[in-house]
C-alpha cells in the first residue's frame, strides 16, 4: 500500500504540468523493438566444397534448393571457386534473411529475402584503372629489373610475351639493357588488384632498339612495330618461356652420358622438370612418342621444308597426326632418354639438314592494311607519347 500511495502521490504532482500537452496531442506511437541480432556464418571456399557441404549444418536441404534455384538464372551455385568469399545472413529462429557469394574479383551474387519468397542480383563493380610508364634497367635479369622497379612479375612476363619473337629472354638480354612500358593498372578500393593492357614498350639491347604499339585489328588486340609491322613471326625465338642455354648447337660436343665427342645438332634449354613445353610454330606434329636416346619426344612440320624436335620430354600432349598452333604446349621438359639432367634438347631441319636454332631467319612480318593506316599512326603516337609521361593519367573504367 505504500508503494501504491506513493506512486499516487508522484502521479497527483506530475499531472498539473502534463494535462495541457496530454490533451493537445496525440498519443506518441510506441518504438519498435529494436531487432533481435541475426546469426552469420561466413568464411572462403574450401576445395572440392559443395553449398550443402557448406551451409548444411545451419540451413535444411530445402534451403540449399532454394538458393541454388533462385540463383540459377543468373549464377551456377554448383560451380563454387576455392578461396572465393560466402556468407550466410539467418534469423534467430533459423529463417534465411540473405546469402552471398563472390563469384570473382568484380563480381558478387546477393540473395535476400523479400516477404515469402527469395530475390537474387549479381552486383558488379568496376576497375579504377590507371596508365603508368615504368621504367628499368637490366642488371641479372628482366625479373630482376622488374622488381627493382617496384612491380610485380607478372609485368615481366608480359613485356617478354610482346618481344619473344625478336629476342630470347633466356639469352640474349644483356647487363645495361633496359626497358620501358606504358601500363594499365587496375585498382579496387584504392588497392593495386592487376595489370591491365601494356599499351606501348619499348627494350633497348645494346644498340638495338625495339619499340612496340598496341593496336585493335579484326583479329582482336596485337602488338606492331612503328612502322606498322606486326610483332608477330613464323617462329618464337625459344620454345620455353624462360630457362637457359645449358649447351648450344655444335658439330662436337663431349656427350655428358656418352663421354664421347659427336655433333650436338640442337640447342639445351635447362629448366625445372615439369616447365611447359612450346610449338615454336605452328604445324603439323609427324611424332609423339618414345625416339631412342631423345627419350619422349615430338617432331612438328612446317611450312617452307621446316621441322622442330623436342626431346627428352617428361609428359607428351599431343598426338601424332594433330595441328597445332604457335606457343601450344607440347609436353613438359624432363630427363628421359640419356639426359643427365632435366632439360629440353630443341632442334631445327631445314630441308632436311639441322640447322642452328638461334640463328633462323623468319620471313617478313604482315604489316598493317592499308584501310587501318590512318587509325594505327593515331594510335601509335598516342601510345608512344606514354612512355614518356611522368605522371599517371585516369582511363575510362573497364
Amino acid at each position: 500500500m505504500r508503494l501504491l500511495s506513493a506512486a499516487g502521490a508522484l502521479a497527483i504532482l506530475l499531472l498539473p504540468t502534463q494535462i495541457p500537452s496530454f490533451l493537445d496531442q496525440a498519443p506518441a506511437p510506441a518504438k519498435p523493438a529494436p531487432a533481435a541480432p541475426s546469426r552469420l556464418l561466413q568464411g572462403t571456399i574450401r576445395r572440392n566444397a559443395t553449398l550443402a557441404g557448406l551451409l548444411g549444418e545451419v540451413v535444411s536441404p530445402a534451403v540449399v534448393h532454394a538458393l541454388v534455384e533462385t540463383a540459377r538464372p543468373l549464377y551456377d551455385l554448383a560451380r563454387l571457386s576455392v578461396g572465393r568469399p560466402f556468407s550466410l545472413s539467418l534469423t534467430p529462429n533459423g529463417m534465411l534473411m540473405a546469402f552471398s557469394y563472390g563469384i570473382d574479383e568484380l563480381r558478387t551474387l546477393h540473395i535476400r529475402r523479400q516477404g515469402d519468397s527469395l530475390q537474387a542480383e549479381v552486383v558488379t563493380r568496376s576497375y579504377d584503372t590507371r596508365v603508368e610508364a615504368v621504367r628499368g634497367e637490366i642488371v641479372s635479369s628482366l625479373f630482376g629489373a622488374v622488381e627493382d622497379a617496384g612491380e610485380e612479375d607478372q609485368l615481366a612476363v608480359d613485356l617478354a610475351a610482346i618481344f619473344e619473337w625478336d629476342v630470347d629472354f633466356n639469352t640474349e638480354l644483356q647487363k645495361g639493357d633496359s626497358f620501358r612500358v606504358a601500363v594499365e593498372k587496375l585498382s579496387l578500393d584504392g588497392q593495386f588488384a592487376r595489370y591491365g593492357a601494356i599499351l606501348s614498350a619499348e627494350l633497348l639491347r645494346g644498340e638495338r632498339l625495339l619499340r612496340a604499339v598496341r593496336f585493335d585489328t579484326a583479329r582482336g588486340p596485337d602488338y606492331f612495330s612503328p612502322d606498322g609491322l606486326s610483332l608477330r613471326k613464323e617462329f618464337l625465338r625459344s620454345p620455353l618461356k624462360f630457362s637457359r642455354i645449358s649447351s648450344r648447337f655444335s658439330r662436337s660436343r663431349l656427350h655428358p652420358v656418352l663421354n664421347v665427342r659427336r655433333p650436338h645438332l640442337g640447342v639445351d634449354f635447362a629448366a625445372p622438370e615439369g616447365t611447359a613445353v612450346r610449338a615454336a610454330a605452328a604445324g603439323l606434329v609427324i611424332e609423339a612418342g618414345w625416339s631412342g636416346g631423345f627419350g619422349k619426344l615430338v617432331r612438328i612440320r612446317h611450312g617452307r621444308g621446316m621441322e622442330t624436335l623436342y626431346g627428352h620430354l617428361s609428359r607428351i600432349a599431343v598426338r601424332a597426326g594433330q595441328r597445332v598452333e604457335q606457343g601450344a604446349t607440347l609436353g613438359a621438359v624432363g630427363a628421359t632418354g640419356l639426359a643427365t639432367g632435366p632439360h629440353l634438347d630443341y632442334r631445327t631441319i631445314k630441308n632436311g639438314a639441322f640447322v642452328n636454332p638461334l640463328t633462323i631467319q623468319p620471313p617478313p612480318a604482315d604489316p598493317i592494311p592499308a584501310a587501318a593506316r590512318v587509325a594505327f599512326e593515331a594510335t601509335r603516337d598516342r601510345e608512344l607519347a606514354l612512355l614518356d609521361a611522368t605522371s599517371v593519367r585516369q582511363v575510362a573504367e573497364r
